[in-house]
């Protein structure tokens, strides 16, 4: 193993709604960098897997991969604390991940087998984990953005210390379900964090041909909510906002916007083959790699060497076969398994009369 450089690398916090907050500066550690470097391949070797499995037809219905876009939720879950929740839309296989779903119970809900993180019901839009604190995977979009306020209302009202990161695309902000969220965030006072992953395109539809306003942090300025623009292609910048924005609604209970500029590498969903953008803005991205900037930060700082990296890139390779043997062996639900956890809670209070 190499040895450890003094410091790693610094970023300064952002802004609040466009406005630079001073120069406060953060300094990340080996362990950070090498979490960071570790979880963001993991999610993007395993949803390159499950793209193959989609074309080979074990993997059906829609699936909508996240690959280029690793360094936003990577970057939001090392800035959190234990208890903390998420919830998101329907490209939410490396949000379940990382709040620590197994691969295996992960990769048999996209099967749609019994072992999945939700019995095989829910399927690639909508997994979902009650004791991991995550909560969706939601196939309507922007219904998650009141939801995300609701479960952050819920630890307001129970007392804890807790916060919800509502994720959201860049086409959600154009739901009615937004505009109603916000003013009662900012007048409850909830302690979330909404947050818009903007990857340019909702579907195939660019930004720009949808607002005049295609700065959408600007959004909350309506309701005098903190919002700021972050780099979402390098994590410790979305660690910094994140940090910042998780802390004011801790402390403070106020809510902020922050609109996250990304980008996927692959069409909308599974169907869709992106000719509605150019090779040359694809590759752009692809120079900006957010995993690739990690692994050269590592690199530089010797915290690990070029062999400790391609050990962890096996190991992951691992994971993921493993993931598919896990769902190829598991079986299908019963069909005695169709109305549960649909329609009633089997142990609710009334029904136990």
């Amino acid at each position: 193993m190499a040895q450890t450089a003094p410091a790693a690398k610094a970023t300064k916090v952002t802004s609040v709604n466009g406005k630079a907050q001073g120069s406060k500066e953060l300094t990340f550690s080996k362990e950070i960098y090498m979490r960071w470097y570790e979880e963001m391949l993991l999610m993007r070797r395993f949803e390159e897997k499950a793209g193959q499995l989609y074309g080979q037809q074990k993997i059906r219905g829609f699936c909508h991969l996240y690959i280029g876009q690793e360094a936003v939720v990577s970057g939001t879950m090392s800035a959190l604390e234990k208890g903390d929740k998420l919830i998101t839309a329907y490209r939410d296989h490396a949000h379940a991940i990382a709040c620590g779903i197994s691969p295996n119970a992960v990769m048999a809900e996209l099967y749609g087998k019994i072992d999945g993180s939700t019995k095989g019901k829910g399927g690639s839009m909508h997994l979902f984990s009650k004791e991991h604190n995550f909560f969706g995977g939601h196939g309507i979009v922007g219904a998650q953005i009141p939801l995300g306020a609701g479960i952050a209302f819920a630890d307001k009202y129970l007392g804890t210390n807790n916060i919800c990161v509502c994720f959201m695309g860049d086409g959600a902000v154009r739901q009615g379900a937004l505009h109603e969220t916000f003013t009662m965030a900012m007048l409850w006072k909830i302690p979330v964090v909404f947050v818009c992953e903007n990857n340019r395109y909702g579907m195939g539809t660019a930004v720009e041909r949808t607002t005049n306003v295609p700065d959408l942090y600007k959004i909350a300025l309506a309701y005098d909510m903190p919002s700021a623009q972050v780099d979402g292609m390098e994590c410790e910048k979305v660690h910094a906002a994140m940090k910042e924005a998780a802390d004011r609604a801790r402390n403070e209970h106020i809510p902020t916007f922050l609109e996250i500029k990304t980008y996927r590498y692959k069409g909308h969903s599974m169907s869709d083959p992106a000719k509605y953008r150019t090779r040359e803005e694809v590759d752009e991205y692809k120079a900006k790699d957010p995993i690739e900037h990690v692994e050269h930060t590592i690199l530089a700082s010797n915290f690990a060497t070029k062999a400790d990296l391609e050990a962890i890139e096996e190991k992951i390779k691992q994971i993921v076969e493993a993931s598919v043997q896990f769902a190829e062996a598991s079986p299908f639900p019963d069909a005695s398994e169709l109305y549960k956890d649909n329609y009633m809670q089997e142990d609710y209070p009334f029904l136990m009369d």
